[in-house]
């Protein structure tokens, strides 16, 4: 245990061995490319969280560098991400007025409880349960996120005023009421932002498009006159280090900040463990899940103490460092350094920033953050897949967010304990079609004949007290049928537990009153731990199980009465044939002998 906590919180990274001079050329490179990607997303997504924007430059400055040496993966960049910021912003701005000290204050604090949380669930190893959240959950969360994020860019990007705190409903209300008082030359100055970087993407998109929009905007802004016309601007930042601050935990409300900030934790571990997942799939890294929580909660942690908010893995950042060739998360130290010395370098240029180009870029990242051909996978997949992304993406729209991603999850948990609880069973007869006449599915091919003595059932999945009932109501319908034997193809059992092994013995006694039993074949070695242990398999007899099917039924025909196999006239398995000629070579002798 004590060796599991040391490699979770190692400073000492596996990585750090292979680091080489030609690694650090190609992280250098890397890190460049991020900085230069990560100065319009930072400045733009502390405006999401309703920060100051150097807030969120400083988020990408220290936070990254963390979670890069304490993680997991080689190439995920942590640092201010669209999800966090927004529900940052709603779990704060109805207790104080965005951009204000106060507001700062909790955002640092509720960024500590963050850290704290994930810190804690690494430490504690819980780091498989968040493969319990499915991805579905996540897309439906960041598909009614995006909509938010657009919606709260309203005011920015037309010029209309619309006071904080509203709900989207209200704002889009406010909005078409007092659209015909919005001013055109903000509205000109974000649509030539927002088309500008579309353009560039299209059209070169190696170039880093954001900046290339935000230039366009500050143009035209300076061209139709900027403050004069009503066009605000960011305002200068602080030339210098991210300042050392000290979270303010008295003015936090524990119980109303720490369902936010739970919630926070929650995606940014999520995004954080599916973008390792996703870029370790390509460059055949396996992401160590309890290292990632630990990693992203000392990032938040010691962040909160250098004018960091809450922060998580960067899906556009982190495959930007893949793709422009990083080696090691030394790219992302590289990519930190870079961006704080153009902070010490240009930072005065940002007072020229207009507003409303910032508000055209954020609507530009809002429209990426909609995964158009997941949402149709997940359409075209399963009713429950789409419930599950439908009910989480209307809870975004209408509820708190931290209250939609805890619904989302528990829909999303609801449904998995109902697939599990519910394993699907089929009965399954001879194909007489197949040359080696093996089994199929009846539901497939209805028109295929079963055995009048043995029923064949195929069960998957695992039998426990949840799914006990749903068995025996099945197999409450085959007893029905008059068969004498029942024989469960059980390679798809990977689990019995005791409520599941009590089910099989007195399902095995109830067939062994009707003169016949149960079989069950190709049931994996470690299905039959508890069966062993608890004594039912040997009470229900060694004799019932067997390694294939083939000799399952080889010996419960040798079972049946001959009579039974002569009258029948379905005759589906080999043995049927066999036996039947047997039978009647037999009468023919005996009935032979008695001419004599």
């Amino acid at each position: 245990m004590a060796k599991s906590y040391w490699n979770s919180i190692n400073p000492y990274p596996k990585w750090f061995k292979f680091v080489n001079r030609r690694t650090l050329r190609a992280d250098l490179f890397a890190g460049l490319t991020g900085a230069i990607i990560v100065l319009p997303q930072g400045l733009a997504f502390a405006m999401i969280a309703g920060l100051p924007p150097v807030y969120g430059l400083y988020t990408a400055i220290i936070p990254p560098i963390i979670a890069g040496l304490f993680g997991s993966s080689l190439h995920m960049v942590s640092g201010p991400t669209t999800a966090n910021s927004l529900v940052i912003f709603a779990a704060l701005s109805p207790i104080v007025m965005p951009g204000t000290p106060e507001y700062v204050s909790l955002a640092l604090v509720i960024t500590f409880f963050v850290g704290l949380i994930q810190l804690g669930f690494g430490l504690a190893r819980l780091g498989v349960f968040v493969n319990f959240v499915s991805e579905t959950v996540v897309v439906g969360f960041t598909t009614g996120a995006a909509i938010l994020i657009a919606i709260s860019q309203l005011k920015n990007v037309s010029g209309i005023e619309i006071a904080n705190g509203l709900s989207a409903a209200e704002t889009i209300n406010v909005f078409f009421d007092k659209f015909l008082t919005g001013n055109f030359q903000v509205f000109t100055v974000a649509a030539i932002s927002f088309l500008v970087a579309v353009m560039i993407k299209i059209k070169r998109p190696k170039l880093p498009y954001l900046i290339g929009g935000l230039l366009a905007g500050s143009l035209v802004a300076a061209v139709l006159g900027g403050s004069a016309v009503g066009i605000k601007f960011v305002g200068a930042i602080p030339r210098g280090l991210p300042p050392m601050s000290w979270p303010s935990f008295a003015l936090a409300d524990f119980s109303s900040l720490f369902p936010s900030a739970f919630a926070v934790a929650m995606i940014g571990l999520i995004s954080a463990i599916a973008i390792g997942k996703s870029i370790g799939s390509q460059s055949g890294q396996r992401i160590d899940s309890n290292r990632e929580f630990v990693g992203q909660g000392l990032a938040n942690m010691i962040g909160s103490f250098f004018s960091s908010y809450a922060g998580s893995g960067s899906f556009t950042r982190s495959g930007v460092n893949y793709q422009a060739g990083a080696k090691t998360p030394i790219s992302v130290v590289f990519a930190s350094l870079i961006l704080l010395v153009i902070m010490l370098s240009i930072s005065p240029l940002a007072a020229y920033l207009p507003i409303p180009a910032m508000g055209g870029i954020i609507v530009l990242v809002s429209i990426n953050l909609i995964d158009l051909p997941e949402i149709k996978r997940i359409a075209k997949a399963s009713r429950l897949e789409m419930t599950v992304f439908s009910s989480t993406f209307i809870a975004t729209l209408l509820v708190d967010l931290e209250y939609a991603i805890f619904l989302g999850i528990i829909i999303s948990l609801t449904f998995f304990l109902y697939k599990v609880s519910t394993p699907n069973i089929a009965t399954m007869a001879p194909d007489p079609t197949k040359p080696d006449n093996s089994l199929t599915f009846i539901k497939r091919k209805p028109e295929l004949r079963e055995c009048s003595q043995i029923k064949i059932i195929r069960l998957d999945g695992p039998i426990f007290y949840g799914a006990v009932d749903h068995i025996s109501d099945f197999f409450d319908q085959v007893y029905e049928g008059n068969y004498k034997y029942c024989l469960i193809l059980s390679e798809g059992v990977n689990f019995i537990g005791l409520a599941g092994a009590h089910w099989l013995y007195e399902e095995a006694e109830r067939w062994k009153k009707r003169g016949g039993g149960l079989y069950l074949c190709n049931l994996k070695v470690i299905a039959q731990d508890v069966l062993i242990a608890s004594g039912y398999k040997a009470q229900i007899g060694e004799n019932h199980f067997f390694v294939t099917k083939q000799d399952a039924i080889a010996y419960i025909y040798s079972l049946i009465p001959d009579e039974a196999c002569r009258n029948c006239e379905r005759r589906v398995f080999r043995e049927c044939r066999m036996k039947a000629a047997k039978v009647e070579q037999a009468s023919q002798v005996s009935h032979s002998a008695q001419k004599t």
